[in-house]
């Protein structure tokens, strides 16, 4: 057993130097980022990759689950390992740099460049859906730099919540994307617009339809993607909606829970549920043979 062991040790101590080279530079990163999604102590604009709680342990999960066709894939990587050096010096330029976006994106960008260097172009293929969940689950400043633009979105959830509350016989007026409800004023800022709940909508489709072996059917992806992008926008107009209605009727504490509470993530969850369930009369009618 003792001779056994030392072989294992002896064969794979490169790769062993090679996970504490990672646990000692990117643990505590990744500690900073979950507890800053779970506690919301993390910036706004990077709040918006939390799902990554569950991306993350899915990507390690999908790479654990390659790892006999990895240890298959041969050693010999050609000109690849010149252009994994690329990877890696740019991923250690960015980690030193000390920047918070920087250090975040040289993680994707190292493991890509370790792929590279250990298996070449196959090896990066194999591991290529699980380094796509962690890169869009990699916090960036995109959210802002989307923000300006989510105007027209901003001002149709207000039309279309202001028209819902006049149905049900309130009083509600709409000017661009402010709402007067009983003399009290809701705005549909740039990140109630719901750009966070998109993003994790078409986060959980791609893991949806990676876990249905649907991702290789181009019809039914795109058919599925947009069909939870609607999802999406459909519940952040009806969460608006009530959001409104709580504030217009001097109900601050629920307006506060479904805000900023723990009732907003119940509220995303059975969002996100809804796609869980889409998923499979999809397939049945994607699947039904033609008459």
């Amino acid at each position: 057993m003792q001779i056994r062991r030392s072989s294992f040790l002896d064969r794979y101590w490169s790769e062993f130097v090679l996970l504490g080279l990672l646990a000692v530079l990117y643990v505590p990163l990744l500690i900073h980022w979950y507890n800053g999604w779970i506690k919301k102590s993390i910036s706004i604009e990077h709040e918006y990759f939390s799902h990554g709680l569950i991306g993350l342990p899915f990507a390690a999960y999908i790479a654990w689950y390659n790892r006999k066709r990895w240890v298959r894939l041969s050693d010999e990587v050609g000109s690849a390992r010149f252009v994994s050096l690329g990877f890696m010096m740019l991923a250690g330029v960015l980690y030193l740099s000390g920047l918070p976006d920087p250090v975040n994106l040289s993680f994707p960008i190292l493991l890509t460049g370790i792929c590279l260097w250990l298996k070449g172009l196959p090896g990066l293929k194999l591991q290529s859906f699980a380094l796509l969940l962690v890169f869009l689950a990699t916090p960036n400043e995109i959210p802002y730099l989307l923000a300006p633009y989510t105007l027209p979105l901003q001002s149709f959830i207000a039309g279309t919540a202001g028209f819902i509350l006049n149905q049900l016989g309130m009083d509600v007026t709409v000017q661009n994307i402010y709402i007067f409800v009983n003399q009290r004023l809701v705005e549909v800022a740039p990140y109630c617009a719901g750009l966070k709940m998109l993003f994790t909508s078409f986060y959980v489709s791609l893991m949806l339809l990676y876990w249905t072996n649907n991702l290789r059917s181009r019809n039914f992806c795109i058919t599925f993607i947009s069909l939870a992008l609607l999802t999406s926008v459909i519940a952040n107009i009806i969460r608006n909606t009530i959001l409104t209605f709580f504030h217009g009727t001097g109900q601050d504490a629920a307006f506060k829970w479904l805000h900023d509470g723990w009732g907003g993530d119940v509220y995303s969850a059975a969002m996100l549920g809804l796609l869980v369930l889409l998923i499979s009369p999809l397939e049945n009618l994607f699947n039904r043979p033609e008459s």
